[in-house]
């Protein structure tokens, strides 16, 4: 099976189940060592994601608001919007292998790795969609995460953006919405709400680490300072730190961040 082809399918799939179906046997191949790879064939910058096939795009604004969090309906909208960042977190994954060909079966395996996580993540929470008698693109979504994406197509701005950015606040968002659902915890489904959420946090952390990580090879081969993370961050998404919100400081430091970063990220103590 070869990789890159593969994974231009993945990223163009027109259904989760082709998406799915498809990135199994890819890993299978890649996990086996049966994977092959043709460096040169060119790489696309997508004018649209793959799940514009089945979910209407909208404003970010425009996306329903989840609340009312003891009512199915509520719990609905926040499996779908959760759904949505586990879908788009796939292909986040696999653009980075299928875009950053010259960092070895090293970088390939990080990346594959989170996109096994993120696929179960999906299913998890698109399992728990369907027990409440809905499913992924019933209500509408937006391009954020794949606009990110597309702006961010060398190694370091995409390792500082997606894992070290985007997926770093969802570190910080997660717990808040756990506590949102705590007074609603004898209810079943919400239940399994925030175990699903525990799963989710436990292994995000080690994609943040893994960005950490990748970002730090990218500022080494390069020449920079890791602080050029900042600017990276300010040049794509303005005035963003300090965040005002409580950030989760131990899951932070797990994942890679220092002392002076939090206290930069922060407007309160870590």
């Amino acid at each position: 099976m070869e990789l890159y082809s593969t994974l231009e399918s993945l990223l163009t799939a027109k259904t989760p189940n082709d998406k799915i179906a498809l990135f199994r046997l890819l890993y299978a191949s890649f996990q086996k060592g049966e994977t092959t790879r043709t460096p040169d064939l060119p790489s696309k910058i997508f004018e649209a994601p793959s799940y514009r096939e089945f979910c209407t795009v909208t404003d970010p604004k425009e996306v329903p608001r989840r609340s009312n969090l003891n009512t199915p309906k509520g719990q609905i909208l926040l499996l779908h919007a959760i759904a949505h960042i586990e879908y788009s977190a796939i292909d986040l994954a696999l653009d980075a292998v299928y875009r950053f060909r010259d960092l070895g079966e090293e970088f390939e395996r990080d990346w594959l790795e989170v996109a096994d996580d993120e696929v179960r993540h999906f299913e998890m929470i698109d399992t728990l969609l369907h027990e409440l008698g809905s499913y992924y693109g019933e209500y509408p979504v937006h391009d954020a995460l794949f606009e990110a994406s597309m702006r961010t197509l060398d190694l370091i701005e995409r390792m500082a953006v997606v894992p070290r950015y985007l997926e770093a606040n969802g570190l910080d968002a997660t717990p808040q919405i756990l506590r949102k659902l705590q007074p609603y915890r004898n209810d079943g489904m919400v239940q399994k709400i925030i175990a699903a959420l525990h799963v989710i946090l436990e292994e995000e952390i080690d994609h943040v680490r893994k960005g950490d990580r990748w970002f730090e090879a990218a500022c080494q081969r390069e020449g920079k300072n890791t602080s050029v993370y900042f600017d990276i961050i300010d040049k794509h998404y303005p005035r963003s730190f300090p965040r005002k919100i409580e950030i989760n400081c131990e899951a932070r430091r797990l994942a890679g961040f220092d002392a002076e970063e939090l206290e930069k990220i922060s407007s309160s103590r870590c």
